[in-house]
């Protein structure tokens, strides 16, 4: 049996019950809209009769008689005014529109139970503190009021306090570091932990705000930050530290976010920087993107003491001088460095001293990264070596007029191995990862105005430039792109700022450019050298002089007249430079041609000579350079260029004079 097919309004009704729920609800927000000031109205209405009627409800009964005797006068009277029962429903509709207005929930006056509760047990604890036994009106006592000690508290929606505002009497000693200190881990412990707060003291007025402080942005990646030549961006802070904002891309989002600039530079009062900090900590990352900002106006050169090959994508990039990993390339590096201070020091003295300006090269900045360098110390000393840290003293002492940068990241453990050139003038200071209260108060030189937690994300700490305060320091998230955890955005970010590689690929060679004197090649062997031959007056005078002048360039090559030669030659054969296969070989370098046997181009096997050898190149010819007797065949001449044999233009027959061979060469030519 055949089925029969749903009708239409079934087969598709869910998709039309649908548009129509659409279709009445947008009616019935439209209506709400007309109708809102009647609705508000109604409900006024029936607000004022609720009241009306609890107020008869309340009312005594022996009351009631005369509240409606006053009632029903209130009526009489309003009916016999002129325009009273307008007015009088006028009256009632605000009234009505007042009472049926929509009202937010009113905050409470007070703490709840469970937060007046966190109040009283935080006011005890601070009562061993600020209670003394001969106070004759304490304000801290067992059993006291704790809202005279807390003039000013809130909580978050966890219950927890967020802000609070704590009196204490001012016999309190304030002034040290240690009260302080127990003062501020009692409320980080009582307000809650994990958190970090804040803490401002007024000695003035004897009060304590504490404050809790919002995580930092982790999510920040390495991007070109808005500032000028001279600024470094280490990190971001809180908005209450600093009077700056930066604006940058978070996600696919941009805001303002306050952060810490390092100036470097002639002017700056901290020319170079320290980092500590725990292994995966982030102080890789700090120097990674510190060199990625100093590419865009200057020089950096880069010394890898971990040899985890953290800074690989920076290696052969425009402006990246060296990346060193070995003792004996960072100690030539170290060196270079030190020179170059003094070159600079040197040549901006003699401009100044001439009032000139100084030279561009002096303006470029030089960045020298170190990561951890106490690694090579320990080298240095078991090879016998100087060690590389005796080589910053130089850049450190005089980098500032030389706009030379000395940034040292190394891990907290090796404080006490750095020389201390490196811990006397570095005095911009970051400290990253977990860390007690003396280790920072040592590395920075003050305790950070904040609590300590334990667990850290990496790049996060702390920051302080010189006397200035002490800032909480989150680094951008700068990793190897080479590494194959990181994420794929953030390896595009980091990529997307390397500059542009300046070593040729592998395999691929620069073309060569043509010279006349390749430096691989021999010079040719100065006759200023060789006794100066005197002419042989016993020699004919037609085999002196040849008819035709030779060419320049044997004269060049030769700096002596052919004739002088010929009859020196004739009276006493000079050695042969050139020497044959079964001698000595000839020089590689220069002659591309060098190891095949010079052919003897001067007389054939039946005694005719033979034509005369065209030049290797054609835009120079080989001119002949005469003929002797046939006694005394011409030595071999000097070869001016390795990459061309030089054919031997020794004996020529007797009865052929010198005179007719040039003109013979000329025309070949």
């Amino acid at each position: 049996m055949a089925r029969r097919p749903l009708p239409r309004i079934l087969s598709n009704g869910s998709a039309q019950l649908a548009r129509s729920r659409e279709l009445a609800r947008t009616a019935a927000d439209s209506a709400t809209d007309v109708l809102h000031p009647l609705i508000t109205i109604t409900r006024g209405l029936r607000r004022l009769a609720a009241a009306g009627r609890r107020r008869w409800t309340e009312t005594p009964k022996e009351r009631r008689g005369a509240l409606l005797f006053l009632v029903a006068s209130v009526v009489l009277v309003v009916a016999l005014v002129p325009y009273g029962p307008l007015l009088a429903a006028i009256t009632l509709m605000a009234a009505a529109a007042w009472q049926g207005r929509e009202r937010s929930a009113a905050a409470p006056d007070g703490p709840d139970e469970s937060q007046t509760q966190r109040l009283k047990s935080l006011y005890e604890a601070l009562v061993p503190y600020f209670s003394a036994a001969d106070d004759p009106e304490p304000l801290y006592s067992h059993g006291g009021a704790w809202d005279k000690a807390f003039p000013t508290y809130a909580f978050d929606g966890g219950g927890r306090i967020a802000q609070l505002v704590v009196r204490y009497p001012a016999y309190f000693t304030d002034g040290e570091a240690e009260a302080r200190a127990r003062i501020e881990h009692l409320l980080a412990a009582k307000s809650g932990r994990g958190r970090e707060y804040h803490f401002t003291w007024d000695e003035e007025g004897n009060q304590l705000t504490v404050g809790v402080l919002l995580p930092l942005p982790v999510d920040i990646a390495a991007q070109r930050f808005v500032t000028t030549p001279g600024e470094t961006v280490l990190g971001f802070t809180d908005p209450t530290r600093v009077q700056r904002t930066l604006p940058v891309t978070y996600g696919e989002q941009q805001r303002d976010v306050p952060p810490v600039v390092w100036r470097t530079g002639l002017r700056s009062t901290e020319p170079h920087l320290l980092a500590l900090g725990q292994p995966g900590s982030g102080t890789s990352t700090l120097l990674r993107s510190i060199a990625l900002q100093a590419l865009q106006h200057g020089n950096v050169v880069i010394v890898d003491g971990g040899g985890t090959g953290e800074y690989a994508c920076l290696t052969g990039r425009d402006g990246v001088l060296a990346v060193e990993a070995g003792l004996a390339g960072v100690t030539a590096c170290l060196e270079w460095a030190a020179t170059e201070t003094e070159r600079r020091l040197i040549a901006a003295n003699r401009a100044h001293q001439a009032g000139d300006p100084p030279p561009a090269d002096t303006k470029r900045p030089l960045w020298i990264l170190l990561d951890r360098p106490t690694a090579f110390t320990h080298l240095a000393a078991a090879d016998g070596r100087k060690d590389p840290q005796s080589l910053l003293q130089v850049p450190l002492r005089h980098g500032r007029p030389a706009n030379v940068t000395v940034v040292v990241a190394d891990q907290l453990d090796s404080v006490d191995a750095l020389s201390d050139p490196v811990r006397q003038h570095t005095r911009a200071r970051v400290v990253l990862g977990p860390a007690t209260a003396e280790q920072l108060a040592t590395v920075l030189g003050a305790p950070p105005p904040t609590t300590l937690i334990d667990e850290l994300p990496p790049g996060r700490g702390y920051a302080r430039l010189g006397t200035g305060p002490v800032h909480r320091l989150q680094v951008p998230a700068t990793p190897n792109p080479y590494d194959d955890a990181t994420p794929d955005a953030l390896c595009e970010a980091v990529l997307a700022l390397l500059p542009l590689r300046t070593d040729p690929a592998d395999g691929e060679t620069i073309p060569e450019q043509e010279q006349d004197w390749p430096e691989s090649e021999p010079d040719p062997v100065p006759t200023e050298a060789e006794p100066e031959p005197e002419p042989n007056p016993t020699k004919p005078p037609e085999s002196q002089t040849p008819e035709e002048p030779l060419p320049k360039r044997v004269l060049v090559l030769t700096k002596e007249p052919v004739p002088a030669r010929a009859a020196a030659r004739a009276e006493e054969p000079a050695p042969d430079p050139v020497a044959t296969p079964a001698e000595e070989p000839l020089p590689e370098p220069g002659a591309a041609r060098a190891k095949e046997p010079v052919p003897d181009q001067g007389v054939s096997p039946a005694g005719e000579p033979l034509p005369k050898p065209v030049a290797a190149r054609g835009k120079d010819p080989v001119p002949d350079q005469g003929a002797t007797p046939a006694e005394e065949p011409l030595p071999k001449p000097v070869a001016a260029r390795g990459k061309d044999p030089v054919p031997d233009q020794g004996a020529t027959p007797a009865e052929e004079p010198v005179s007719d061979q040039v003109p013979a060469l000329a025309k070949e030519t």
